[in-house]
């Protein structure tokens, strides 16, 4: 186990409420205790002083030994899409809401921060989706999803048609307001809100969940993680529909597209204080219990 990190990268949102404060705390514990410190340049107007190099989220990955990520679950998916592919790992410190991903709280940076740069974490891995939008055999959108892809009509209202083939097996054809495609790590986040179930995140699986299908009979399908995953827009449809990673990433697809997913093979290293559970986390976070307490 490393017991030793250099070189740290802060990455962030600079606009979030509190992020200044945090990002100073961090700044002068790892200052104090001889770490060289390089901000994301969004980050940079958040520093008391210009002695801090900035660099680019995807220079601080090919150079820091670790990276704090500060903010919350959508910092760090925006973050993990880039930082995946240089294996830095990552530690989240909470300034959102829910936090499954960053789960050091502010009051708790003093005690834990200094514990896992000592070398005493937990080390975990997940894995990403790669998404590509194909066109007469073309690929004419491609992005990265730790969460989930999602394609959907993007219109109020109004369902798509698509077909499914999981490793070229067809599945069904289907009329909803679109199909939610899962990793482990996405399953407490929009698959979740769909219906689908929760995944444990050390499973090698993905789950396809429709949204609003035309059919009281179709239900989420968990499959192997290695699955080769297709969408067919039917040309049919007279709707775009878009196709979107982690809510965050925006691709369009026409009527006779299709969308393929598959499993990255880099993943993601996220680092957890010692003692981090996802059960406790699950009990946290979704409130699991509240209704037996008096």
């Amino acid at each position: 186990m490393q017991t030793s990190f250099k070189k740290i990268g802060l990455v962030g949102r600079s606009k979030q409420s509190g992020l200044r404060e945090v990002v100073q705390e961090l700044l002068a514990l790892l200052e104090s205790r001889g770490h060289e410190v390089v901000l994301e340049d969004r980050l940079g107007e958040l520093a008391d002083d210009d002695s801090h190099p900035l660099a680019s989220c995807d220079e601080i990955g090919q150079s820091a030994d670790l990276v704090i990520v500060v903010g919350g679950d959508g910092s760090l998916l925006s973050a993990a899409r880039t930082l995946a592919k240089y294996d830095t790992p990552v530690l989240g410190v909470n300034r959102g809401r829910l936090g499954f991903l960053t789960d050091i709280m502010p009051d708790e940076i003093s005690i834990q921060v200094p514990a896992v740069l000592d070398g005493k974490y937990e080390r975990e891995n997940r894995f990403l989706l790669d998404a590509q939008v194909m066109r007469d055999g073309k690929v004419v959108g491609h992005a990265d999803a730790l969460n989930d892809v999602v394609v959907n009509s993007g219109t109020s209202a109004q369902m798509i048609e698509f077909e499914l083939y999981v490793n070229e097996s067809f599945v069904y054809r289907q009329r909803a307001d679109g199909l939610i495609i899962s990793t482990p790590t996405g399953s407490t986040a929009y698959s979740l809100s769909g219906g689908g179930p929760i995944m444990h995140p050390a499973l090698d699986a993905m789950v396809l969940v429709p949204m609003f299908p035309h059919a009281l009979s179709s239900r989420p399908i968990v499959v192997e993680g290695n699955s080769r995953i297709r969408v067919d827009i039917l040309k049919r449809n007279r709707i775009h529909p878009p196709v979107t990673c982690d809510g965050q990433v925006n691709m369009t697809a026409r009527p006779g597209d299709s969308v393929h997913l598959t499993k990255k093979s880099h993943r993601l290293t996220l680092l957890h204080p010692v003692g981090h559970s996802f059960y406790a986390s699950c009990r946290d976070k979704l409130r699991w219990g509240d209704a037996l307490v008096n």
